[in-house]
């Protein structure tokens, strides 16, 4: 059913994923990144356990990373985030991610989440639809927010980009706010667990894949004009994801008009 390159980078993602976990909650050691995002020997070794299982299988493709950067060109591309969620990896908290998809034209069509502290593997493969372990993955068929579940990224970077106040309006109508943040809150979209997930800023490595799965789950991805999530938004290049059902997509995007 699926093709031999979702085989290959499903293993690829899980491997990698559970190699974290020997470092997680042992108190390992944190650096700071210019953009004081943290990182570890957890996300550079996840990172290089991948590309070096991608070049095994698929050799001179281009990779992009988070941690190692662009390697190779052409119109083809896998792209890798090692730990989505560094924050709550450092902190002990099991909602971190290992993403990895893979580009057409800029078109993600294969797109991996694997949560290793929980064990759930999500990936989606174009036209195939989306699998939460070992199941057929949908979204909710909630149609307003009233009684809906929205996740959102933390309350210091909605204040920064001037989100709050429309997360606000949300938080009127639905039934629980949360920020399970990064991956897991689209994680929970696309498994009906949620509503909507909410994403302020956000790398396209942060967004590759997991646009993917929402989609093949039956729901809709955009930035916050309505348009296609990989358009650039910040100066610095970085991008804005929401997710949802597709039946709340309207209402969440009407609350930041």
């Amino acid at each position: 059913m699926f093709s031999d390159r979702l085989n290959v980078a499903v293993e690829a993602a899980f491997r990698a994923g559970r190699s974290t976990l020997s470092l997680f909650q042992v108190g390992t050691d944190v650096e700071w990144k210019a953009d004081a995002s943290p990182v570890t020997m957890a996300d550079r070794q996840a990172e290089a356990m991948i590309r070096e299982s991608l070049s095994k299988f698929f050799p001179g493709e281009a990779i992009l990373g988070e941690e190692h950067g662009l390697t190779g060109t052409g119109s083809t591309r896998w792209i890798i985030d090692p730990i989505d969620g560094t924050k709550s990896f450092i902190s002990g908290v099991p909602l971190y991610a290992t993403l990895l998809s893979y580009e057409v034209e800029g078109d993600p069509i294969l797109g991996i989440c694997y949560f290793p502290a929980l064990d759930e593997m999500l990936f989606a493969e174009k036209g195939k639809g989306a699998w939460f372990n070992g199941r057929s993955a949908r979204v909710s068929k909630k149609p307003t927010l009233t009684g809906s579940v929205v996740c959102c990224g933390g309350h210091k970077s909605a204040h920064k980009y001037g989100r709050d106040e429309g997360i606000n309006r949300i938080a009127e109508k639905t039934v629980a706010t949360r920020t399970w943040s990064d991956a897991y809150g689209h994680a929970l979209v696309a498994t009906g667990r949620a509503e909507a997930m909410i994403d302020p800023i956000v790398s396209h490595w942060d967004v590759s894949a997991l646009t993917l799965i929402v989609a093949e789950a039956g729901g809709m991805v955009s930035n916050f004009d309505g348009r296609h999530p990989f358009e650039p938004v910040h100066a610095d290049g970085e991008v804005e994801l929401i997710s949802s059902n597709g039946l709340v997509h309207e209402e969440v995007l009407q609350a930041f008009r």
